[in-house]
């Protein structure tokens, strides 16, 4: 059983003992770190967005939330089942202090999570987010009296609005979309992509079949949108009968694509695939994590664009964007972030802009795919134990290649080396007791083999 605190939030498995999983005091005691940090940067309590993904842990989450947060004098808005960016962008529209999203992202069903937003409907920054971590250890806590006792006003209209203003965006083509009469297969993964996805289809005339689509929280298979877990989908694809596959995670900011025969198109090209379509009309830079494919590189260069690395983490994307104007980034993972309408991850608006490409071009999504830089990354994990000393572990990777002339080592978040014709990244991950290899070449057996010779230096290590 895990509970991870980090600067975005808390997250963990639920059940079991306090300080070691999420349960309703860990909930309580960080949910009120949270409004005691919003209330001294806006002079008192205010009014904080709540809404969740479908995880079977939600509805007893969002009372646990909910409830701390009346009991700390706040306005609470409660938009119900509702992705993530539908979330961010509903702290803007109801000029809330903040956000609370209920939501474990791609962590499988026992796994809950609560991810803290500012007032402009984005992650804490690194600095906020360790004060309220800071306040959470030290307790410091004053809780309303009855007569400033908070309450707590549903609003259902948020998924609406979202979609409403992905087909108000400058690129989104509506029109070349409706035209082109899309046949479309999604996997939802049973939470609240199947709410949502099916009014975005209708709104943009996409014809369209929905697999896991009851939002139960029971996930169908692995949540995370990598090849492994998507057999169903990509069989399905097989038989025909449709132009594009779609896939989300749970809380829809990530997004995959399968090809029409059924292959899958890369998580890693979704974001390149939707820049270049972006750059294709708005002249500018972009930004991605150091563990995504040097495509989006190539992509943007080719546009006359400069290509700038950030730390993992939404976050340090996005403020790495904001420091170089970027028109478009995002994360390897299939998370699009484009500016135009918000500072966060969010597949609708990767799903309209790469509609909007297929259908100006004319083309199926295989042809797409093979107008952009063939590159194979492998993406593998090792699971931590309570004796892994990675600091240590990652001082000894940077030894090994420190005299290598053709390494250039980076180590901002982790440790990643560059070769002129591969990379590979090794990194404690923020969101599981996990250190994350990721390594790209030009061929998969080339890139296997680097990240596997870096795993070895962990196992080596370890033992």
């Amino acid at each position: 059983m895990t509970l991870i605190k980090s600067i975005s939030g808390i997250r963990g498995t639920i059940g079991g003992r306090t300080g070691d999983t999420l349960n309703p005091l860990d909930i309580v005691k960080f949910t009120t770190a949270y409004a005691t940090f919003i209330s001294r940067k806006s002079g008192g309590p205010g009014k904080v967005v709540v809404g969740r993904d479908g995880r079977i842990s939600g509805p007893m989450v969002r009372d646990v939330v909910c409830g701390t947060l009346v009991g700390m004098g706040y306005e609470v808005i409660d938009i119900g089942l509702a992705t993530t960016p539908t979330t961010e962008l509903a702290v803007r529209w109801h000029e809330a202090d903040g956000g609370i999203i209920i939501t474990a992202s791609h962590n499988p069903t026992q796994w809950n999570a609560l991810k803290l937003l500012n007032s402009e409907g984005e992650f804490l920054t690194a600095a906020d987010g360790a004060e309220v971590l800071r306040i959470a250890e030290a307790e410091d806590f004053d809780y309303a009296p009855v007569e400033k006792l908070g309450h707590v006003v549903k609003d259902d209209t948020m998924n609406r609005r979202h979609v409403e203003s992905v087909l108000a965006l400058r690129l989104a083509d509506v029109e070349a979309i409706r035209k082109r009469k899309f046949r479309v297969c999604a996997d939802t993964i049973n939470s609240v992509g199947g709410i949502i996805l099916p009014e975005l289809f209708e709104a943009l005339g996409v014809d369209y079949e929905i697999l896991n689509g009851d939002c139960t929280g029971q996930f169908a298979h692995n949540p995370e949108p990598l090849e492994k877990n998507l057999q169903g989908i990509m069989d399905r694809m097989r038989q025909g009968g449709f132009d594009l596959g779609i896939v989300v995670d749970p809380d829809v900011d990530r997004l995959a694509f399968i090809c029409e025969d059924g292959k899958m198109f890369g998580e890693e090209y979704t974001l390149v695939s939707v820049a270049d379509y972006v750059l294709a009309h708005t002249s500018g830079n972009t930004v991605s994590n150091l563990s995504s494919t040097r495509a989006l590189r190539d992509v943007t260069e080719k546009h006359g664009g400069t290509y700038a690395t950030a730390a993992v983490g939404e976050v340090n994307v996005t403020t790495k964007m904001k420091e170089v104007g970027a028109v478009i980034g995002g994360e390897g993972n299939g998370g699009v972030i484009y500016p135009e309408s918000h500072y966060g991850r969010d597949a609708l608006v990767g799903i309209a802009l790469f509609l909007s490409s297929l259908a100006q071009k004319g083309c199926k999504v295989s042809e797409l795919r093979k107008t952009f830089p063939d590159y194979q990354i492998a993406k593998n994990r090792i699971d931590l134990t309570p004796e892994t000393d990675v600091d240590a572990i990652l001082v000894k990777v940077k030894e090994m290649f420190a005299q290598d002339p053709d390494a250039v080592v980076n180590d901002i978040d982790g440790v990643k080396i560059d070769f002129p014709t591969m990379w590979v990244h090794l990194r404690k991950s923020n969101t599981e007791p996990i250190i994350r290899v990721y390594s790209e070449a030009q061929t998969m057996d080339e890139a296997d083999q680097l990240g596997k010779r870096l795993m070895q230096v962990v196992y080596d290590f370890q033992s």
